[in-house]
C-alpha cells in the first residue's frame, strides 16, 4: 500500500532533487517563491487598506 514517504525516503528524494537541480538553483527557486508570496500578501494587504481608507468610520458617520 502506498502512503506518504517516511524518514529515509525523504532523504533519498532530497538527494535526487539536489543532484538534478544543484544547490545553487534550489536556493534561487526558494528565494523567488518567497518573493512571490511576499508580493502576493502585500497585494492583498494594499487592497484592504484602500477599502478601509475610503470607507468612513462609524465615528465619522455619527457626526
Amino acid at each position: 500500500m502506498l502512503g506518504l514517504p517516511r524518514g529515509t525516503e525523504w532523504i533519498v528524494i532530497l538527494l535526487i532533487v539536489v543532484l538534478v537541480f544543484g544547490p545553487g538553483r534550489i536556493g534561487k527557486v526558494a528565494g523567488e517563491i518567497g518573493k512571490s508570496i511576499k508580493s502576493f500578501r502585500d497585494g492583498l494587504g494594499t487592497k484592504d487598506d484602500e477599502e478601509n481608507a475610503s470607507t468612513p468610520s462609524d465615528a465619522e458617520k455619527k457626526n
